[in-house]
């Protein structure tokens, strides 16, 4: 009788026969390890990561809003702003919302569909992808606003917004649609993943065939992202210090000190992020601190990203100003 409910229960999620040495081949569900919380902390976590979602969203997407009702606020910077917040958006909730289910399932049944797991493992990798190249657009916007203010309205035009925009995303669905091609293209013949989510590493370790072409363009793809990243980066805060130093401006240098240091800190904050995660994986032994990692990966940046842009915009301070006082004078007798 219990052996018949074990094949039953097997036939209706779609596993496939066993071969005699215990691989299960091309299942079309896999099962997730997820975080190893127990008792009163399953709760907390669940609560917390709940309470972060929720903000990361409002946040964000209060900040796209406020972009486009404002028409103070359509300046490049925060039209990049918006493509930022909907990269973080997009990424919390592929991530997030899955890992809230996890958290109160038992081991047992943290089960997802094969392709639904492409699918997010394609959507975290153009997340993660999509945070270097939106920052990259923006060290050239906030280069070209210090380094030649009397031409940034004349090369930072819509039509050259728009362009970095569709470069920084095109970038990262042509670099992570190869990722993933090369993946899907592999047999699998295991189910058990030991990750917090799906992604391009746990998924092609589900195959038994040779994985040296997965693990070449997985090294290379990191690499190229990593160099042109910082590269970008490093070559456009040393030219905007050049230009600091050399002017007699100070109000120049007030000007790049405010939106340089926002712009370099919400890039350190995610380069920092991804670093650790990257440094965890040469250490087995940390698996655990390897998931929390990854989730804060996604949820640190996302949180702060709006919080930092906030704080440091005047513009945005000025809409929260005239707000609040439009809004005092209305509920003044």
């Amino acid at each position: 009788m219990f052996v018949g409910d074990v094949k039953q229960f097997e036939s209706s999620i779609n596993f496939p026969s066993r071969s005699e040495e215990g691989f299960v081949y091309n299942s079309l569900t896999l099962q997730l390890e997820g975080l190893n919380v127990s008792g009163g902390s399953r709760y907390a976590a669940f609560l917390s990561i709940l309470l972060s979602y929720v903000f990361i969203v409002a946040a964000n997407v209060g900040v796209a809003v406020l972009v486009f009702l404002d028409k103070s606020l359509h300046q490049p910077m925060y039209l990049m702003l918006c493509s930022l917040s909907a990269n973080d958006v997009l990424g919390n909730s592929v991530v997030l919302p899955r890992v809230l289910l996890d958290v109160v399932r038992p081991p047992a049944d943290r089960l997802i569909g094969y392709y639904e797991c492409v699918l997010q493992a394609f959507i975290i990798h153009m997340f993660n992808t999509t945070c270097h190249t939106v920052l990259m657009a923006m060290a050239f916007d906030r280069y070209v606003a210090i380094g030649n203010p009397l031409r940034y309205s004349a090369i930072m035009t819509n039509r050259m917004v728009v362009k970095l925009t569709v470069g920084a995303w095109g970038a990262a669905l042509v670099l992570v649609g190869v990722l993933l091609g090369l993946t899907v293209r592999l047999s699998r013949c295991r189910t058990f993943m030991r990750s917090l989510y799906c992604n391009n590493a746990s998924l092609f370790l589900l195959s038994c065939e040779d994985v040296f072409i997965n693990n070449a363009y997985g090294l290379s793809f990191t690499v190229v992202l990593f160099t042109a990243s910082i590269g970008s980066m490093v070559v456009t805060y040393t030219k905007i210090t050049v230009v600091c130093l050399t002017s007699k401006s100070t109000t120049l240098n007030r000007k790049a000190l405010k939106t340089c240091s926002t712009h370099l800190l919400v890039y350190l904050i995610m380069f920092v992020s991804g670093m650790i995660i990257i440094i965890l994986q040469r250490f087995p032994q940390y698996a655990e601190e390897k998931k929390i990692a990854a989730l804060l990966f996604h949820i640190v940046p996302g949180a702060l990203n709006p919080v930092i842009y906030g704080m440091q915009s005047k513009e945005i301070q000025k809409y929260f100003s005239r707000t609040f006082y439009s809004n005092k004078v209305l509920m003044s007798p």
